[in-house]
């Protein structure tokens, strides 16, 4: 038996709250956006593939605040390498969580790997830490969109993310995947 968890659209998401990277927290459920919180987590200092991501997804947080979403980057790491994470990413106004627990992590629906030691860049892997994932959650604290991952390749693009949330305000289009019962 496993304790992961699939999230379904239109439905309530776990409890999220973290602190965050240079102080204060992050509660999504204090969130007010106008349409959507885009809540990414990310695998940890470690990855190099993450910090790619986190850096095109600073870039883009004008546009995203455009549209009306708040943005939060949470990972398991502890508040040391969060730090690290937010000073050597150059991550000045992307707010960076840490500290999510691997329990919490499953209750989101994440896969969790173990430790293959260091990266090419040196940095040594936590002994446990989990995978990627994207989650598009409503004001309502429902979930709209999610994409969870077992590696750290083929992530969802951000230009993607802002065209199909751009789609979705102007048309009314509903979350789908919400079938709970497959008969």
């Amino acid at each position: 038996m496993t304790d992961l968890t699939p999230l379904f659209p239109r439905q309530p998401v776990p409890p999220l709250v973290v602190p965050l990277a240079g102080g204060g927290s992050f509660d999504l459920a204090a969130e007010s956006p106008e349409q959507f919180t885009l809540v990414v987590f990310y695998r940890g200092l470690h990855c190099p593939l993450c910090k790619a991501q986190l850096r095109d997804l600073e870039a883009k947080l004008p546009e995203f605040e455009r549209r009306g979403v708040g943005v939060v980057a949470v990972s398991t790491d502890v508040q040391e390498r969060a730090e690290q994470t937010k000073s050597d990413w150059t991550l000045q106004n992307l707010r960076i969580g840490f500290g999510l627990g691997l329990l919490q992590a499953r209750a989101w629906g994440l896969y969790v790997s173990s430790s293959n030691g260091k990266t090419s860049a040196g940095l040594e892997e936590p002994p446990r830490f989990a995978e990627p994932a994207l989650y598009l959650v409503r004001p309502d604290v429902t979930l709209y969109f999610c994409s969870v991952q077992t590696m750290p390749f083929a992530r969802p693009q951000f230009s993607d993310v802002l065209s199909a949330i751009d789609f979705v305000v102007a048309s009314g289009y509903p979350a789908r995947g919400e079938v709970m019962a497959a008969v």
